[in-house]
């Protein structure tokens, strides 16, 4: 299966690069570039492809901006952030805006990949740093407990299903099943869906 993807960066060899190093994979497909939000947005919106590969910091729109465009009208767009910004005032904000990967520009390439996959499958993929950040900070606030929803979301995960029959068993959206799980990640300080529910049943929280 070959993943289309758009590139968004405001930086033309930043872009030129991402381009190369994306294209030597053979299931990988670049559909587009955009070297702001709003173009961003519009090219996401026109070619639907199954990855938007998003910096942050953009003219005219920024990165923030154009993910909540994007999901507004693709609800189930998978986004991945790439970017240098690692604060909590960006990170936390993409995130709940409705990306489901965050990585950092220092990524090395195998990790991006990997990411890239697991994002356009509907799986979350966050850089270890983002990933202690985000947990740090749900930690310090004390909003650690999964709400009924979260572990009736991870329960089923726990039995193979799919983001899409979460949804339909629920009578929810993907694009909701995929916000319940970047805060199940973080309140349970994984990145992942297997290693969320074993800690769930190391915790007591479900049973499988």
């Amino acid at each position: 299966m070959t993943i289309k993807i758009i590139i968004a960066d405001d930086h033309p060899v930043v872009r030129s690069g991402l381009r190369a190093l994306l294209s030597s994979q053979s299931d990988f497909e670049i559909v587009g570039e955009a070297n702001n939000g709003e173009e961003a947005a519009k090219l996401a919106i026109s070619l639907v492809p199954d990855l938007i590969l998003m910096d942050l910091q953009m003219p005219i729109l920024d990165g923030l901006g154009a993910i909540k465009l994007i999901r507004d009208k693709l609800p189930k767009a998978n986004i991945l952030v790439l970017t240098t910004y690692e604060t909590d005032a960006d990170i936390l904000p993409a995130l709940e805006a409705g990306a489901f990967g965050y990585l950092l520009k220092d990524t090395l390439p195998e990790q991006l990949f990997q990411a890239v996959r697991n994002v356009a499958s509907g799986e979350m993929a966050l850089a270890p740093r983002v990933a202690e950040k985000v947990t740090q900070r749900l930690t310090n606030s004390s909003k650690n407990t999964l709400s009924s929803r979260e572990i009736e979301v991870l329960e089923l995960a726990s039995q193979g299903n799919p983001n899409k029959a979460i949804a339909k068993k629920l009578f929810i959206t993907e694009a909701t099943v995929k916000s319940h799980f970047v805060h199940i990640f973080s309140k349970l300080g994984v990145t992942d869906r297997t290693a969320a529910v074993t800690e769930a049943v190391k915790k007591k929280i479900i049973k499988i």
